[in-house]
């Protein structure tokens, strides 16, 4: 069994685009992708056992050698970097810019580093074509506003009906402003999602390989339990990839007003019941929910999926936001139309001076900001509720913890 998880291990290290490098804590090559190899022009397994330095400029190395002398001394601490801008060297020695993130392991007591690296030669390039592109357009917007000018000088002097004139190029110029900015805020947006999956896919599946990677390690059977904790790492970061796809494919759906709502008479315990059963699998130590009313006493016409993803997208909140030995509450009641819902816990709450931005696109708290998390389940949360005549809203203090609220109707139809 080993033997045949070390294979698909092997196949699935090199598989990884990026390229992934491990080395030991003298800076020796322990084992290099397939990936890697062809980024930096070697052949199959030419670049294993040999010194780190001879993929490094030789102007860098001195720099190099100090920097991972101050990050092998702090993996005790597990301190992580990504986002290193370096140069990286080829076979021929042509070099190029290369983007690297880095996360220490230790296994049998000995101390490695993996190393994540991105080839930056295309994205350079081409962030050289917009810089020159952009400087393009400048230009073209400043000889046209000089144009414009003179033509309205022209028209002054002329006499020509020049003040209805002005006023057209004016609306016209509002125009193309209005449809520039809102361009660039298009980019901006486009570029700040694509950044954002980027990170939030490759920091799960870093963390994936590594705990596939030192599985292998543990063959014994006495090392059952940190068999268990690797297992659980691989099963949790899955369900957080997995919950990730499936918000923005709901994201994507509202926007193009495609979603489509399927309302059915259903009890409230069957989605409470799914709710904490998934909520369960991501608690930390000592974590606990509490359900403080009966939920099959509630039967509702509503679109079942939703309440679902609603509930789950706040209580995992509360779990991520919440220290170990903690309780998250979950209260129900009703008025005479509508069921509510108030989740409480005793988490790191939200800063005051961002609670009016909490429901934005992509909005993060300050607070959380090293905390994984896209920024979008609340803001996806709140259009859903919204089209169902339901609601959302909060009450925060920061370092003592947090109080959702969502009313729904009970009945659709009614």
């Amino acid at each position: 069994m080993f033997s045949k998880n070390k294979d698909l291990f092997n196949i699935l290290f090199d598989a990884i685009p990026e390229g992934i490098i491990i080395v030991d804590e003298k800076q020796q090559i322990v084992a290099a992708n397939l990936s890697t190899e062809k980024m930096f022009g070697y052949n199959k397994g030419k670049l294993a056992n040999k010194s780190l330095n001879i993929l490094i400029p030789f102007r860098y190395q001195t720099t190099h050698k100090n920097q991972f002398v101050y990050f092998t001394s702090g993996m005790k601490s597990k301190r992580n970097t990504r986002g290193l801008y370096l140069f990286g060297i080829k076979e021929n020695k042509e070099e190029f810019p290369i983007e690297i993130a880095l996360n220490p392991f230790t296994v049998y007591e000995k101390d490695y580093v993996m190393a994540l690296i991105i080839d930056m030669t295309i994205r350079r390039e081409t962030e050289k074509k917009i810089d020159s592109i952009k400087v393009v357009l400048e230009d073209k917007v400043k000889t046209g506003t000089v144009e414009l000018q003179k033509t309205i000088k022209k028209l002054k002097k002329a006499n020509l009906n020049y003040e209805k004139e002005i006023k057209r190029r004016i609306e016209v110029e509002n125009k193309i402003k209005d449809a520039l900015k809102k361009e660039r805020e298009l980019n901006e947006l486009k570029s700040k999602f694509l950044s954002l999956v980027s990170h939030e896919f490759r920091t799960p599946l870093s963390g994936i390989l590594t705990s596939a990677i030192l599985l292998e390690k543990y063959q014994l059977s006495e090392q059952q339990e940190k068999r268990n904790k690797h297992l659980k790492t691989i099963t949790n970061k899955v369900n957080y990839l997995n919950n990730i796809l499936s918000d923005f494919v709901s994201l994507e759906r509202l926007d193009s007003s495609k979603e489509s709502y399927k309302f059915t008479v259903f009890n409230l315990s069957k989605v409470i019941n799914e709710v904490v059963y998934n909520s369960n699998m991501l608690l930390k130590r000592g974590q606990h929910i509490n359900i403080l009313q009966n939920t099959s006493d509630y039967v509702l016409c509503q679109d079942e999926n939703i309440l679902e993803l609603a509930l789950n997208n706040i209580i995992y909140n509360s779990i991520r936001y919440s220290p170990e030995n903690t309780e998250i509450n979950l209260e129900i009641s009703k008025n005479t139309t509508n069921l509510i819902f108030k989740i409480t816990d005793k988490g790191i709450g939200i800063p005051e001076n961002d609670q009016k931005f909490i429901f934005n696109r992509y909005f993060r708290a300050e607070n959380v900001l090293n905390i994984q998390g896209t920024g979008i389940g609340l803001n996806i949360v709140k259009a859903h509720l919204e089209n169902l005549g339901g609601t959302i809203g909060f009450k925060s203090i920061e370092n003592k913890g947090s109080e959702f609220f969502v009313e729904l109707p009970i009945n659709i139809e009614s």
